[in-house]
């Protein structure tokens, strides 16, 4: 158990039976009354934000997160499977945990799995991955000084708009944070 003293940006605790990491925290005493503590909290499985008073001393739950490195194996239906580096077991991990970074996911890529109360509760991609365009229209020529954007296929199947000049087998540099493209490779 932990108490309002210990409550810093990314503490992560149980309220409610659900797993709630303060993203914002303020300490308050006025002048009359007791000292209270003001928080936003982020559900970590749905993203919901959500604001709460806390009173000086009230207790809670907290939840340690674990951040473990694994390697993505395979997808079958709903399930991804990864295996931890350290210890070879393999886990499946639903879609709906890992969420839309499922659709830049590489086989054999390495990625941080964070795990609480010993569930998987999401998974932490590398800031930038490198795949391969497999399909795109070409580029019409001279129509590049209007900085237009073109749909591309990835090798995850993945949809990303690039450039113009961007074609079907280029290596491509895709912020996972955004499903922006960076920089064309090679």
């Amino acid at each position: 158990m932990a108490d309002t003293t210990n409550f810093r940006n990314g503490f992560t605790m149980l309220l409610d039976g659900e797993l709630m990491s303060i993203v914002e925290f303020q300490h308050v005493k006025p002048g009359k009354g007791t000292a209270f503590v003001r928080t936003r909290l982020k559900n970590v499985r749905t993203g919901a934000v959500l604001e709460r008073t806390f009173r000086s001393g009230d207790k809670v739950e907290d939840v340690r997160i674990e951040k473990r490195e694994m390697q993505y194996l395979y997808a079958e239906s709903d399930l991804y499977y990864f295996m931890d580096l350290q210890s070879f077991e393999q886990i499946g991990i639903a879609e709906d945990v890992i969420g839309r970074s499922a659709k830049l996911l590489k086989e054999n890529e390495h990625a941080y799995v964070l795990i609480a109360l010993d569930k998987p509760i999401g998974v932490e991609l590398p800031n930038f991955v490198s795949l391969v365009v497999t399909h795109t229209e070409p580029g019409v020529k001279g129509d590049t000084a209007t900085g237009a954007t073109k749909p591309a296929t990835v090798e995850t199947g993945a949809t990303v708009l690039v450039p113009l000049f961007v074609n079907r087998g280029d290596v491509l540099k895709i912020d996972t944070r955004t499903f922006e493209y960076v920089e064309r490779i090679y």
